[in-house]
């Protein structure tokens, strides 16, 4: 299959490899020479513009950090006007439902797929991330080999956008567990017991998670908040901006949020969701996503 890929970089460097490795003809956009030095000796086809990746590709794939740079790529630059009638669109970043919608409505002949991840460049790497998909029946069968290459589970929860309601809740919840974590070892902290003995023994009992394992093999709350803030914060305005567009909230999940004060990153940066102040400071991450 022709795959073009816009967005290789820490998360999208590992998918080029494995899409070359499963034999497909993949192009990728590189702005620099160096940059498409690189691709090319993953075996890849490096190009410089957006419209060399689209204009021969069957599906597009697009992994690129924001919703903003995936509005400014698919509407603002109209990619899905360059790709060719019958192919189909496949965004992973991790954007607001109503984004994938104005696409789509924009992508005449085009199907667009959203398929945020869950994972990081290991999973990647191992052909095991998590994939949740959004989109028609067709449209998910026909891009689903390239997604195999490696997603692991690939999860088709519904029409265009429900994949990223289902990665939006994720986030939210995974915001929860890490605020609920942070107070727990404050409380042990309170009664006398250090965090590093606290999140070794938490991890044999009932209250075990997959968070408190991801906390513990970092060592505590503050350094595995250092790792995926700015995840956190990005994905968090943006389900809560969703939940305000849809006349809800967050419920009890916004207050344990809280805890771990995602606001103050997101303030540090665009976007800015006014804060109530918190407790644990979650800042800047390596690049994966929950």
């Amino acid at each position: 299959m022709r795959v073009g890929f816009v967005g290789a970089g820490r998360m999208g460097r590992p998918m080029v490899t494995r899409l070359v490795a499963a034999g497909h003809d993949v192009g990728v956009l590189g702005r620099t020479a160096e940059k498409r030095g690189d691709l090319e000796a993953l075996g890849a086809r490096a190009v410089g513009e957006v419209t060399e990746v689209a204009a021969r590709a069957d599906v597009v794939v697009l992994c690129v950090f924001t919703d903003e740079q995936v509005r400014e790529i698919c509407l603002d630059a109209a990619l899905p006007a360059i790709m060719p009638p019958g192919s189909a669109l496949v965004v992973h970043t991790t954007a607001s439902p109503g984004t994938i919608g104005a696409i789509a409505a924009h992508a005449a002949g085009v199907d667009v797929v959203d398929a945020p991840v869950s994972g990081g460049p290991h999973e990647v790497a191992a052909g095991r991330l998590t994939l949740f998909v959004g989109g028609s029946d067709d449209a998910v069968a026909r891009v689903r080999p390239v997604l195999e290459c490696y997603g692991d589970p690939v999860l088709h929860v519904g029409p265009g956008g429900a994949g990223q309601k289902v990665k939006l809740v994720n986030n939210a919840l995974f915001a929860g567990h890490i605020g609920l974590l942070g107070e727990s070892v404050r409380l042990g902290e309170r009664i006398g017991l250090p965090e590093s003995v606290l999140l070794e023994a938490l991890a044999h009992g009932s209250a075990s998670s997959r968070v408190l394992s991801l906390v513990a093999a970092r060592g505590s709350v503050a350094s595995f908040g250092e790792m995926v803030g700015e995840f956190v914060a990005k994905d968090v305005a943006v389900v809560r901006g969703i939940a305000g567009e849809l006349g809800t909230d967050l419920g009890v999940l916004d207050d344990v949020i809280t805890a771990i004060d995602v606001d103050r990153h997101d303030q540090a940066g665009s976007g800015a969701v006014p804060g109530t102040g918190g407790r644990h400071h979650v800042s800047n991450a390596t690049a994966e996503s929950m």
